[in-house]
């Protein structure tokens, strides 16, 4: 893979689906719930400490935010979901944007892969199951990233790593990544999925 990850930059933050990129380059869309270290794993799969931003308050930010990795594909970061403090009014905004960049996304054809994050030490939640059944039932490529792995001791690792493999809700992944933004693991089996997809 030849990518220049120096070469990175937040393209912009879109609010509206109108104001999604048109840019003819493969699109890899990252989904999870709040706080499950989307913002995270962007800048550890870049490579950057505070490209994406972590906040402080999960869920604060209602947008999706393209980021251009030179100029080959976009890393999407969708608003995350499931945060219970969110307004009638923020949950409606969520619904309508992240509905909007599968629906009203001018370049759907362009989304090579969904990369799933999952909390590695809870599994699946009832809304990671709804999005990952969505992704199975449209055909989607997707696959899951089973994040903040670093928390587990071993005994924990096995019984994530069983419980997830057996979960029926990722019956349809193409693959399932521990994955720690402190250690690293799970970066190149992560950025090897993404580049295959994309055929770079």
């Amino acid at each position: 893979m030849k990518l220049n990850l120096n070469n990175t930059s937040l393209r912009i933050s879109a609010g509206l689906a109108k104001q999604f990129p048109a840019d003819a380059i493969p699109q890899v869309a990252l989904s999870g719930r709040s706080n499950v270290g989307k913002s995270s794993l962007v800048n550890c799969l870049l490579g950057r400490k505070s490209l994406a931003r972590v906040s402080g308050e999960p869920g604060k930010t209602i947008t999706v935010n393209f980021y251009d990795v030179d100029r080959k594909l976009f890393l999407v970061d969708l608003p995350g979901y499931g945060f219970a403090k969110r307004t009638k009014t923020e949950q409606e905004k969520w619904s309508s944007l992240t509905d909007g960049y599968f629906t009203k996304n001018r370049n759907i054809d362009l989304l090579a892969l969904v990369v799933q994050l999952v909390d590695s030490r809870i599994g699946p939640t009832k809304d990671d199951v709804v999005m990952l059944d969505f992704l199975s039932e449209y055909e989607i490529p997707h696959v899951v990233a089973a994040t903040k792995c670093d928390k587990l001791n071993a005994t924990e690792r096995r019984k994530s790593e069983e419980d997830l493999r057996s979960h029926p809700a990722l019956a349809h992944a193409d693959e399932i990544i521990f994955f720690s933004s402190k250690t690293k693991e799970g970066r190149d089996a992560l950025w090897d999925s993404i580049a295959s997809h994309c055929k770079l």
